[in-house]
């Protein structure tokens, strides 16, 4: 199978697929620009507008300086997972929260909430799958499944 795709410039790139591996269920190829945006900053002022609290509120229960929190909420600068949390736990809501769609408490309808600690470990896969080539991606996928298949008996 080849896919020809554009990319960036008007610059034409190949991707080459053998073959699926077994039990695979879809195979996206998305341009940028078609994916989903999430503006972090604008989400994180929305909450603390609507709990009725300032900048200065979130400062004093994290320790968080008012002007880094006016950064990350005017979009110049992103803030890791940790500082999310921090902020979250200031809100005195879920971090998930924070990823959830307009509208949707759970992020989409039909899945389950998310636990923070399970944000932060798809967090830490989603880093790390990065310097993952695909032979190494589909092995950690086969094991996942073999563990949460056996995770039952």
């Amino acid at each position: 199978m080849r896919i020809e795709f554009l990319y960036g410039t008007n610059v034409p790139r190949m991707a080459q697929i053998s073959h699926l591996p077994d039990g695979a269920d879809l195979v996206t190829i998305s341009h940028p620009e078609m994916l989903p945006t999430m503006n972090i900053g604008e989400t994180i002022r929305n909450y603390r507008l609507q709990k009725g609290m300032s900048q200065g509120d979130i400062e004093k229960r994290t320790g968080l300086l008012r002007c880094y929190l006016s950064r990350v909420e005017n979009g110049h600068t992103i803030p890791s997972l940790d500082t999310l949390s921090k902020i979250a736990g200031a809100m005195e809501l879920p971090l998930s929260q924070f990823f959830a769609e307009p509208g949707h408490s759970n992020g989409s309808k039909g899945l389950p909430q998310l636990s923070d600690d399970e944000v932060r470990f798809l967090s830490q896969i989603r880093r790390y799958a990065t310097n993952l080539n695909d032979s190494d991606r589909k092995l950690v996928l086969a094991m996942v499944k073999k563990m949460a298949s056996n995770s039952g008996k």
